[in-house]
């Protein structure tokens, strides 16, 4: 129990670490340009987080997000990169925003939402077949595909808009608005919609799956080496598709989520880029699914906290990204630093440390001279 302990509160420094090294200097940033940073972020925490009004707002935007790092920490933790998160997010998003005005009209409400997030799901999850079929039979990098399948599904998104389910509101190519009374409904009488609950479960149905399912377990000795799978008796190929197609269904439900929630309605070039916000929160998280509930929720505070901060000290809001931008820097300065830790020598290269390390492996508590150095990628899957 105490090992557990001890082990939560290593992970739960290494994820704020970044997150406090990216607000000093994000602060030091707003200071060399003539704003008071300590006046920004009193705004935006008191806006995001203490105004029941704007955390209401924070909570809907992590309705999404949470959908978006469920797919993500599929795919990574059986060490894929589905980096197609955007293309899967907006082709759901087109497809329940053209779709369901004409659903309503035949079949009501509830068979209308149920409809388009199973639509939404089943497009989000097919577009990741090609990228799993590639890497699983043929070992294409995923990571180039999956982003010409995303810049593929951002245009088919825009045509789609653009085209049969086009309808011209102020001269903005849009589809049909969805009423805002027969969206997803609202819970116990505040602005929080029925996606913040779906995107909980979704992420909590992925936390059991990986930790406390068979399937689980595959999918993580896939990502800890595809040859030790195919000796042990299973199907890589048959295991990446299915983690592609999950990750890629939870994605295209999170933009079904945000029409149904928030947009009620797709415009041309809509897109909030939300998949590769997400990114440097799952592993900021060291891909645990409640971890990454936490952080994507304290990512939102910031979001929406710091959009309003923004407008109050009249700079732009791109200094949001930017913020992101710090944490995934200074998250992979502290993922080095634990790697070379954990090898034995802090800071000193491991090619160079096997030369200098002395006969019997003194000094660094390493390997032996002569003794294999293991494979940094089997480190990273057994600190898992």
């Amino acid at each position: 129990m105490r090992a557990r302990v001890v082990a939560i509160g290593k992970s739960t420094l290494i994820a704020v670490v970044p997150i406090v090294l990216a607000l000093v200097v994000m602060g030091i940033l707003l200071a060399a340009l003539g704003r008071d940073p300590f006046t920004f972020y009193a705004d935006m925490f008191q806006r995001g987080l203490f105004e029941w009004q704007g955390f209401q707002e924070s909570i809907i935007r992590s309705a999404p997000l949470l959908l978006i790092a469920a797919g993500l920490i599929v795919a990574f933790r059986a060490s894929l990169w589905n980096l197609g998160g955007d293309g899967q997010f907006l082709l759901g998003a087109a497809l329940t925003a053209g779709l369901a005005p004409s659903l309503l009209d035949a079949l009501g409400v509830w068979p209308m939402l149920l409809i388009t997030m199973a639509i939404a799901m089943l497009v989000g999850g097919a577009w990741t077949i090609i990228p799993a079929v590639l890497r699983g039979r043929y070992g294409v990098n995923e990571i180039i595909t999956t982003l010409m399948m995303s810049f593929i599904g951002i245009g088919v998104a825009n045509v789609l808009v653009k085209g049969p389910f086009r309808t011209d509101v102020g001269g903005v190519a849009r589809t049909d608005v969805v009423p805002f009374d027969e969206r997803f409904p609202l819970l116990f009488g505040t602005r929080i919609h029925l996606g913040f609950v779906i995107g909980l479960i979704a992420i909590l149905a992925v936390h059991v799956l990986m930790t406390r399912t068979s399937l689980g377990l595959r999918m993580r000795i896939l990502g800890a080496s595809p040859r030790a799978a195919l000796h042990a008796g299973l199907n890589p190929l048959r295991l990446t598709v299915i983690a592609f197609v999950l990750s890629g269904a939870l994605i295209g439900l999170s933009g079904s989520v945000e029409i149904l929630g928030v947009q009620g309605s797709f415009r041309a070039d809509f897109n909030p880029a939300y998949g590769l916000l997400v990114i440097p929160l799952v592993f900021l998280a060291r891909l645990n699914a409640i971890g990454s509930l936490a952080l994507v929720i304290v990512f939102s505070v910031i979001q929406i906290g710091g959009e309003s901060a923004a407008r109050e000290a009249d700079v732009t809001s791109d200094v949001l990204l930017v913020l992101v931008g710090l944490m995934l820097l200074f998250m992979a300065v502290v993922e080095y630093l634990r790697v070379r830790r954990g090898l034995g020598m802090a800071f000193v290269p491991p090619e160079v440390a096997d030369r200098l390390r002395p006969p019997g492996g003194e000094g660094g508590g390493g390997a032996q001279a002569g003794e294999p150095r293991p494979a940094l990628g089997a480190e990273k899957a057994g600190s898992r």
